[in-house]
């Protein structure tokens, strides 16, 4: 199974960041953009995994203990920079309380021999991808101007940043993430209280 470990949005935020997203999607319409209904916080991409690992996962991040914290979505960016860019994403302010979650869960991941994140955790709602390969933050060799989100970046600037909403996350869940012509399907296997 491929396995990642994320938040789930209120219907609240989602609809906004769509109305956000049908808004600026004919700015860059050679963009993969992502279905809104997909759209989570992810806290840890786990990979492929067989079954008896995830139930051992599922195990361990039952243990995991944190409060229920506030997220605000807001504001835009791309990764890895404007000029390359490979991503555009809204943002997430959430404080400490998130990076203290995702590390959490990375330290319980580890001790089933699953490496631990190498970069600091970066919270983002990936709306849409403008190249081949990952959408990761990271600058790699290949790094080019790209040119699909060069008429969105020209129109952003003449709009408001996106402010998409608080809400309150009071629990997280262990996703399976099926690959399928027209992007991934994703389903929740198991969920874990914030209290």
């Amino acid at each position: 199974m491929r396995i990642f470990v994320a938040l789930d949005l209120d219907d609240a935020i989602r609809r906004r960041i769509q109305t956000f997203m049908d808004g600026v999607q004919n700015f860059a319409p050679d963009a993969r953009w992502v279905n809104p209904a997909s759209l989570h916080v992810t806290l840890k991409f786990i990979g492929e995994k067989p079954i008896d690992i995830v139930e051992q996962l599922k195990a361990r991040l039952s243990q995991v203990q944190a409060e229920p914290l506030e997220i605000t979505f807001g504001g835009y960016g791309f990764f890895p920079t404007a000029k390359a860019a490979r991503v555009f994403w809204i943002g997430i302010a959430a404080g400490s309380q998130l990076a203290t979650l995702a590390r959490k869960i990375d330290d319980v991941t580890h001790a089933l021999g699953i490496p631990k994140e190498d970069r600091a955790f970066s919270p983002h709602l990936t709306l849409a991808r403008g190249g081949s390969g990952s959408g990761g933050p990271r600058r790699r060799k290949d790094d080019r101007p790209n040119r699909v989100f060069a008429r969105l970046q020209e129109k952003l600037v003449a709009l408001p940043d996106p402010q998409c909403g608080s809400m309150t996350a009071r629990k997280f869940f262990l996703y399976e993430s099926q690959l399928q012509r027209g992007g991934a399907r994703y389903t929740k296997i198991a969920s874990f209280p914030l209290s």
